[in-house]
């Protein structure tokens, strides 16, 4: 095994073993307000280990022109990961079998009333990926070094929050919750090995809608 292959292996043992012995939590909710997504973890064509963000296209009613996670409802009898792996297919065109699974993140709550199930999907070295435009204006593989960036994560205040906002810096934009508050539990919990809660960090105004 060559010595890039061999530290992606590496990193994937180390989230299987850290998602292994995190309980993540619950929310009941019914299915038609349940959702799922993906932390899709993949590499650049150099061998660096990335996650995939979607810019989702304006043409959405909901939640148009923000930063996310692959994912969305679920349909009539679907389970969180079957869900999971078909929204994935659908927004990237990148097909994934059970087995790629690695893991589950705790539950989010949303203002709106959807519960998020957030999954870790290991989708392997130079992911082939056909966005699809309708949904999806951009893809972006995301090295997993943004996440620990120093200046990450940064806390906001807003008069009307019910608890303290998540903000990460990605690039030169901001991620907010419920998004920011998944990755940030991705990297406490999957990449270090942290028990951390997130479900009572609030969304912003605009991600409420």
């Amino acid at each position: 095994m060559s010595e890039p292959h061999r530290l992606l292996e590496d990193l994937r043992q180390q989230v299987v073993a850290n998602l292994r012995v995190f309980q993540p939590q619950e929310v009941p909710q019914p299915p038609t307000r349940r959702a799922a997504v993906v932390i899709a973890l993949t590499t650049t064509p150099e061998d660096d280990p990335v996650f995939l963000l979607t810019k989702r296209t304006p043409k959405l009613t909901t939640h148009s022109g923000q930063w996310a996670l692959p994912g969305g409802k679920l349909d009539d009898g679907e389970t969180d990961e079957q869900a999971a792996l078909r929204e994935l297919h659908e927004e990237l065109g990148l097909q994934l079998p059970p087995s790629a699974v690695l893991g589950h993140l705790d539950d989010y709550p949303t203002r709106s009333g959807f519960v998020i199930a957030p999954l870790v999907v290991w989708a392997g070295p130079h992911a082939p990926l056909e966005p699809d435009p309708n949904e999806v204006e951009f893809v972006v593989p995301v090295p997993l070094t943004e996440l620990d960036r120093e200046d990450s994560p940064r806390w906001v205040e807003l008069d009307d929050a019910r608890g303290p906002i998540v903000q990460l810096p990605i690039g030169e934009h901001r991620i907010h919750a419920p998004t920011a508050a998944i990755l940030y539990q991705f990297r406490e919990v999957a990449i270090h090995g942290r028990d951390t809660r997130v479900a009572h960090f609030d969304e912003p105004g605009f991600a409420r809608r």
